[in-house]
């Protein structure tokens, strides 16, 4: 199977050796070890997905988990310190 890449899809050669020097993310391993040709059209050719739709949800399904993960750890530090203020109170109470 071939792929036709209009020139204007094509990184110059400067980008190219940006790309060389980027930090490779877990999604990307994901992504070529689901396909290498999508992620070579992708990450080293720049070629623009067609799913941009379903990409988009994903991005916002992930910013939101990512602020309930962070919800969810603030209240955790709230609860410890509440705890422990609880319980030097209530051995404060005790003298």
């Amino acid at each position: 199977m071939t792929s036709t890449i209009h020139p204007s899809q094509r990184k110059s050669r400067h980008d190219a050796a940006r790309d060389l020097r980027r930090v490779i993310r877990a999604s990307e391993l994901g992504q070529y070890a689901y396909c290498p040709k999508a992620w070579w059209l992708g990450g080293v050719l720049g070629v623009k997905s067609a799913n941009t739709r379903d990409l988009h949800r994903g991005e916002v399904a992930h910013r939101l988990h990512g602020q309930h993960v962070w919800w969810a750890q603030a209240l955790l530090v709230v609860a410890v310190v509440l705890a422990v203020l609880a319980l030097i109170v209530f051995i404060g109470l005790l003298r």
